[in-house]
């Protein structure tokens, strides 16, 4: 059986979901002084920073930006290693009263999601947390729905949806295979 993968965005339709989204949070939020934009690792900490200078480029104005770690917070821990890797969540402000903005590249069952705000949590207590989103994919498990999304991909379970950034991949590109 032949793997078919199907590019669904490639490098431009990023930049322009990125610029969208990015307006988006800004217009919601009215402004974004009191927000921070925190990347779940490690693909959702460079579609942060982009959307940050998107935001700057736009606003003229510098939005914080945060890496999270939720290896820990995961259910599925023991599942998916014996020793997990895990690196320190970078929150370069207090979250504390502030909008966070959760950023992930792929939403599907909702559980990275679930995980990533038990972390924020534990860092301080936001006014609000949004999510923000490249690609959903549908197949919640959990009730959890993004206030941003880059684009609707509806999959089967047993496609595989994946993002490749620049920054770590070479390449920027969302790809199905089936």
């Amino acid at each position: 059986m032949k793997l078919e993968m199907k590019t669904i965005l490639d490098e431009a339709a990023i930049r322009r979901a990125l610029t969208r989204i990015a307006h988006e949070i800004i217009e919601r939020n009215k402004g974004v002084s009191e927000t921070v934009l925190v990347g779940i690792r490690t693909r959702g900490i460079y579609l942060a920073k982009r959307l940050a200078e998107r935001i700057h480029q736009i606003e003229g104005q510098q939005v914080p930006v945060g890496e999270l770690d939720i290896t820990l917070y995961r259910d599925d821990l023991t599942e998916k290693t014996e020793q997990p890797e895990v690196r320190d969540s970078d929150l370069p402000v207090s979250i504390h009263g502030k909008t966070v903005v959760l950023v992930d590249d792929v939403l599907f069952t909702g559980r990275t999601v679930r995980a990533a705000m038990d972390a924020l949590i534990d860092q301080g207590r936001p006014k609000m947390i949004q999510l923000a989103v490249l690609v959903d994919r549908g197949h919640r498990e959990l009730p959890i729905r993004p206030d941003y999304i880059g684009k609707n991909v509806p999959t089967s379970q047993s496609e595989v949806v994946t993002v490749t950034v620049a920054e770590i991949d070479l390449q920027d590109q969302v790809m199905i295979r089936k």
